[in-house]
């Protein structure tokens, strides 16, 4: 048995006090939430049966109850879409702006910094910094490209379903590109300096250099910030409820966003408990495919 007067004394043991304080942060944070989120998803909870453990059993009829609603399909799609080009840009431009702090130059440490200050900026934060900038009748980006002749009337970002839901694209791809590019960072200053002295000497070309150097190496770095962006894009609650919420008519809406609805709007718990564990069956989906991977990149 652990004796803290010991662990104390002379630092025997500390190691496994810290292991099991950190198990049991996990347990009552992470683990009980999830379970009990996943309980509630076969059980009939609405605002009166919510601090009560003894609830109906309903079995899938919750899961069914939410897949046939008529909003299901376009919310599953507009989240599809909300995801993949998030990643998609922000994996991009934080992969070129990497690649260009890459280079040595005057104030390249510091102008990397400035880039890291948007990232820290709560979600909620950042949508109504966006909110300004978007703004159908007094909007920067509005003012940007009408100067630039690009279009001629105002696009109504915040209140058009045509484009609502870019604008919250938008906003996350600037905000998840400073995340990207610090880990892609990282993983190209591991890369060894000399691999690209010999493959200049050899004459390779840089669009060469990086296609057959600098992206091989980096598929490792590469599937874990997909991995990440996937996760932390799935999880981003606070820019639709700053920006549109969820609308005009569901134009906007995601299914983080949904779930939230469903639980403290409408009090269908339940169902609200559904939404969650299908998101959690993606990304535990998504996290699998990266294991998988790696691990067979390092049994090769």
């Amino acid at each position: 048995m652990l004796r803290f007067d010991r662990v104390f004394r002379d630092g025997g043991g500390f190691d496994t006090l810290l292991v099991m304080l950190a198990l049991g942060y996990l347990v009552v944070f992470s683990a009980f939430p999830l379970i009990y989120n996943v309980v509630m998803s076969f059980q009939e909870v609405d605002l009166f049966s919510l601090a009560s453990f003894d609830r109906p059993f309903v079995g899938w009829d919750n899961y069914s109850e939410v897949m046939g609603e008529r909003v299901f399909t376009p919310i599953f799609w507009n989240t599809v879409q909300f995801v993949g080009l998030s990643v998609f840009f922000q994996l991009t431009i934080g992969f070129g702006l990497a690649l260009f702090f890459q280079q040595d130059f005057p104030g390249a440490t510091w102008l990397r910094g400035l880039f890291l200050a948007g990232w820290i900026l709560p979600g909620l934060v950042v949508g109504a910094v966006w909110g300004w900038i978007l703004a159908g009748d007094f909007g920067v980006l509005n003012y940007v490209l009408q100067s630039l002749g690009l279009i001629e009337g105002k696009i109504f970002w915040l209140s058009d379903p045509s484009v609502s839901l870019y604008s919250g694209i938008i906003a996350n791809i600037w905000l998840g590109i400073p995340f990207n590019m610090i880990l892609l960072s990282v993983g190209l200053a591991a890369i060894p300096a000399d691999v690209y002295e010999a493959a200049e000497l050899d004459g390779a070309s840089r669009l060469h250099r990086f296609l057959t150097i600098t992206l091989p190496l980096m598929r490792a770095q590469l599937g874990a910030v997909i991995s990440l962006g996937v996760i932390f894009t799935l999880q981003q609650f606070d820019l639709f409820a700053a920006l549109t919420r969820g609308g005009p008519s569901n134009a906007s809406n995601v299914l983080q966003y949904w779930a939230w609805q469903l639980s403290f709007e409408e009090y269908r718990i339940g169902q609200g408990s559904v939404v969650s564990v299908l998101m959690i069956l993606f990304v535990v989906i998504v996290a699998f495919v990266y294991v998988r991977s790696t691990r067979n990149e390092h049994a090769g």
